[in-house]
This record gives C-alpha cells, structure tokens and sequence, in this order.
C-alpha cells in the first residue's frame, strides 16, 4: 500500500470537508436546520483529524489490518494452522465422549456409612426423625382401620408437613 506524507492527506482531508459542507448546505435547504447541522459535523472530522495527527494513526492501523487479512487469506502456512487447530479440536472433543462411556475416569472407593444411633450428635447435628428407626405398627381394629383418635390426625398434619 501506498504510503502517504502530509502534503497528500492535507488536500484529500480539505476535499472531503469541501464535498461534506456542500453536501450539508443542501441537506440544510431540503430537511432541515438538524440534517445540516449534522452534515457540517461529519463534514469537519477529515480536517479535524488530520490536524490532531490521527489520520496518520488511522492510516496506519488500517494498513496493518489489511496486510494481516492478505497475508492470513493467502498463506498457505495459515491455512495449515487452522486446519491443525480443528483437528485438535475435534480429537479434544472426541476423547471427552470415549472417556465418559467407557468409564476411564478414575473413581474414588465408596465408603462404607455405619448407620448412627438415632438421637446422636454428630458434626452436622442430630439425624432428623425420618432417619430414626421404623416405629412398631399400629394396631388395626376389627374392620382393618386404623383408631380414628386425635392422635392419628395430628400424626397425619405432620406427616403432611414432612415431620415424622
């Protein structure tokens, strides 16, 4: 790409203001004072920028943009690269789904729970009712039926509630 000195950017930089300013004139008969007033705005920013010295920064940057997208599109050394990258990828992938069905992932012994007295204290505090013991069975009258007493209802309000 070309490369380009103050003596060329400062005439493209005033034409550009020159061709927006017209430009802006025109907006401003047709649409009015707010189209205009934008207009001149955009139409300021080439001299703008080349006053601050950042065009030289734009230029630059977009030279350098172009050159790595030429040379990524072009370079078969690149392509190479990508291609090796997919690969890579796809055999990552590939070996996760072999592992999780065969079953290579190293897998701690079990332990062994020793059931705990109910009503002990341990670390995390008492077990709670469901884990203590099965009660004996209630007793069942002549028709098979539970004893319909208070204390069946308040045992089923609890159970309902999820206390044992």
């Amino acid at each position: 790409m070309p490369d380009f000195n103050d003596l060329t950017l400062l005439p493209f930089c005033a034409g550009l203001t020159l061709i927006g300013l017209i430009g802006s004139w025109f907006a401003w008969r047709r649409r009015g004072a707010a189209a205009g007033t934008r207009g001149v705005a955009w139409s300021l920013l080439p001299v703008s920028l080349y006053l601050t010295g950042l065009l030289e920064l734009v230029w630059d940057v977009v030279r350098s943009a172009v050159s790595w997208v030429t040379h990524l599109i072009f370079s078969p050394t690149v392509w190479a690269g990508v291609a090796l990258f997919g690969v890579s990828v796809v055999l990552y992938v590939v070996s996760g789904f072999a592992r999780s069905r065969r079953g290579d992932t190293p897998r701690e012994p079990k332990k062994q729970k020793q059931p705990k007295p109910a009503g002990e204290l341990t670390t995390t505090g008492p077990a709670p009712a469901s884990a203590a013991p099965a009660k004996a069975a209630k007793p069942k009258t002549k028709g098979g039926q539970q004893d319909s007493s208070e204390f069946d209802e308040i045992e089923d309000i609890l159970k309902r509630h999820g206390i044992n």
